[in-house]
């Protein structure tokens, strides 16, 4: 098997930093995972989830409504300090999770999303690994930074995204 330049060049630049900072060996994988970014949960009725998760759970934290029209969804982030929840509700006729809730009434986790200091490193060692993307190239989300989904039939039944998150 070949490795990718970008993904050598890669492991050489941040090894040893990844070494000195998680004890992590400095010659294994880069752009092994980073921490837990969020976990999205997709809601058949966005008010009602937001005050179960502010009034309820007495989340302290719970963003507006954000409308993502190129992604087909509208948005709420529960910041829970250490990782986030996304309330995701359709947005238009051809939103992605329009499906899932016609499957799931009552909505339920739809993706869990982990950050990667490199995503296209991990998209071409994901490849290598028979891991396929959603897409040839991350798109930006919805935090303004490059993601991509990787097939849930690749990743024990999950969907996955990746967020690239520089060190």
């Amino acid at each position: 098997m070949t490795v990718p330049n970008r993904t050598l060049n890669l492991i050489r630049s941040y090894s040893g930093r990844r070494a000195l900072t998680t004890g992590v060996p400095p010659d294994s994988p880069v752009w092994a995972l980073g921490r837990l970014n969020h976990v999205a949960i997709a809601v058949p009725d966005m008010t009602q989830a937001s005050k179960f998760w502010r009034d309820i759970m007495r989340a302290d934290r719970v963003s507006s409504v954000v409308a993502q029209p190129d992604h087909g969804v509208t948005t709420v982030f529960v910041d829970l300090g250490n990782t986030k929840i996304e309330l995701l509700h359709p947005y238009g006729e051809n939103s992605p999770i329009a499906g899932f809730l016609a499957k799931n009434k009552n909505g339920g986790i739809h993706h869990v999303c982990i950050d990667v200091p490199d995503i296209e490193a991990a998209m071409e060692w994901l490849k290598l690994k028979g891991v396929r993307s959603l897409a040839e190239k991350p798109k930006i989300g919805a935090h303004g930074l490059p993601v991509v989904f990787l097939h849930p039939k690749d990743c024990g039944g999950v969907l996955v995204e990746l967020e690239e998150h520089r060190v």
